[in-house]
């Protein structure tokens, strides 16, 4: 059975601040720890659970964050910058189950800690079919494509209310309450990684008992994006598939859930650009 497991960093119990997330910063070594005990935790519970292969996803920043050797289970890491999928990159129909590790809410929803929808210099806000969505919502376009189920979700209570609707059998990990956006109550990180390991086990062995459902989106799928200038709703427009439909609002909409996130991932990166990056 073929576990699939994208990760980020924001979700995970214990980080609150940038500083944890990103290279340089003086809580950067300590970050990658933490996301590195949840998905070896997420790894070794699949594995019990009836696992006999694990692709990791490395979905954050640079997306090389980990030391490939410490990775349990002799997982297949997939690592560095402009992937084709990004978030998504390497899942494919062969896949048995997705799992979030360390997922984050939206940038647009309710208070959660680091909250941002891919580029928060770019996106206010996402809505997929008229539901306001993080970037649990737009993988899942992926997911759903590919016919895979989303078994496994980590992060804070608002994250998993905003996943919820593509993931409506998945098991959940409640990793932190979020107080702030730069503030949580969190799980101590054994007590996260003891409650993900079994979560984990219990996915994997409803993916093997096919009692997960896929990501229910609804074709033609519309992905709506509300940017933060005109200048980058026009830039947008620029990528195929893409209509600027308000001054600051891009619409993608097609019977193709892959290519409105193949759309979607071209509109990211070139909006930056419209923001001088």
């Amino acid at each position: 059975m073929r576990v699939y497991l994208s990760f980020d960093f924001e979700g995970v119990a214990g980080i609150v601040d940038w500083s944890q997330c990103r290279p340089g910063g003086e809580g950067y070594e300590i970050g990658c720890r933490l996301v590195l005990g949840e998905v070896n935790a997420a790894i070794e519970g699949a594995c019990a659970g009836g696992a006999t292969e694990m692709v990791v996803n490395d979905a954050h920043g640079a997306m090389h964050n980990l030391d490939p050797a410490a990775l349990a289970g002799r997982a297949t890491y997939v690592s560095g910058r402009h992937k084709p999928l990004y978030m998504m990159e390497g899942l494919d129909e062969s896949f048995d189950v997705v799992f979030f590790i360390g997922y984050h809410g939206s940038i647009s929803g309710r208070s959660s800690t680091l909250s941002h929808t891919y580029n928060p210099e770019v996106f206010s806000e996402a809505r997929v079919n008229g539901q306001l969505v993080g970037e649990s919502g737009i993988n899942a376009l992926v997911a759903a494509h590919f016919g895979v189920p989303i078994g496994l979700v980590t992060g804070d209570a608002v994250t998993q209310q905003e996943t919820a609707p593509f993931a409506p059998s998945a098991v959940q990990v409640v990793t932190k309450e979020s107080a702030t956006r730069f503030a949580a109550a969190n799980l101590h990180p054994e007590d996260a990684r003891e409650l993900i390991h079994d979560a984990a086990r219990a996915a994997a062995e409803r993916a093997r008992a096919e009692e997960l459902e896929v990501p229910p989106i609804a074709t033609p799928v519309r992905l709506d994006l509300m940017v933060q200038t005109a200048d980058m709703a026009e830039v947008g427009s620029w990528v195929k598939g893409a209509e600027r439909i308000d001054t600051r609002v891009i619409r993608i909409e097609t019977n193709d859930l892959l290519a409105a996130f193949r759309s979607f991932v071209a509109v990211n990166y070139l909006t930056r650009q419209a923001g001088g990056r």
